[in-house]
């Protein structure tokens, strides 16, 4: 059964399409990977999936018990937010945020989830430090942590590997990849790296033409020149 499906969707702002005709679908295990030209609406897709904007057209339906706000987010990040002045631990455990409810306190499960979290990104010794002092390796680690306070089912990341060194980007791609492969966790992912498709299942193109299918079906037809969009030069 499907954890997302997405059908005929038409993204944009103010009546301005972005990108129309979108419909795809996404199940329990999956691990897609969305690519495009620059401008084709790949975050304002995720944002309509997570409910923060409204599609001017289609649907969004979530299915295997999934609800809206039961899905990990990792945004990219701004200047800001890399100067954030919080700990590691503080910032990991408002993942938790979305389930609390009316509590005004964290449970003792959420905490020991924190820590788990954050002991499945190598971060738990970092747990008291200044999110702000972090490398910039370490504090997507606590995001991702933090992202998985969120759910058990299926994180969203956007540029997960932005503006890291390729060591620390390896690094992120084999954690993302485990999370996916050992743990089930089922995968969105934006991305401007053409090497990110290797890990994927999946690939939305979206842009000048739409593709939804296999990884292994989108790099047999970038290989066979099929998409008309590379006469324009690259689309990753």
């Amino acid at each position: 059964m499907a954890q997302l499906t997405c059908s005929g969707l038409s993204l944009g702002y103010e009546r301005r399409v972005i990108c129309a005709g979108l419909s795809f679908s996404v199940n329990e295990g999956d691990y897609l990977c969305i690519v495009g030209e620059n401008g084709s609406g790949k975050t304002t897709l995720m944002k309509t999936i997570l409910g923060l904007q409204k599609p001017l057209a289609g649907s969004i339906a979530f299915g295997d018990g999934l609800k809206a706000g039961e899905i990990g987010y990792l945004p990219q990040q701004t200047a800001a937010q890399k100067d954030f002045p919080a700990t590691v631990w503080e910032v990991a455990l408002s993942g938790c945020q979305a389930r609390m409810g009316r509590r005004p306190f964290y449970s003792r499960q959420e905490k020991e989830e924190t820590r788990r979290n954050l002991a499945r990104m190598g971060m738990e010794g970092l747990a008291g430090r200044c999110y702000r002092d972090l490398s910039g390796g370490q504090q997507q680690r606590v995001l991702l942590a933090r992202a998985l306070c969120a759910t058990r089912k299926l994180l969203l990341l956007d540029e997960p590997v932005s503006g890291l060194d390729p060591a620390v980007t390896a690094e992120m791609y084999a954690l993302i990849t485990r999370l996916n492969r050992e743990e089930k966790v089922t995968i969105i992912m934006i991305s401007h790296d053409p090497g990110a498709v290797q890990y994927a299942s999946h690939v939305l193109h979206i842009g000048r033409e739409l593709f939804f299918g296999t990884a292994q079906a989108y790099r047999e037809k970038w290989e066979n020149g099929d998409f008309d969009f590379m006469r324009g030069g690259s689309a990753l």
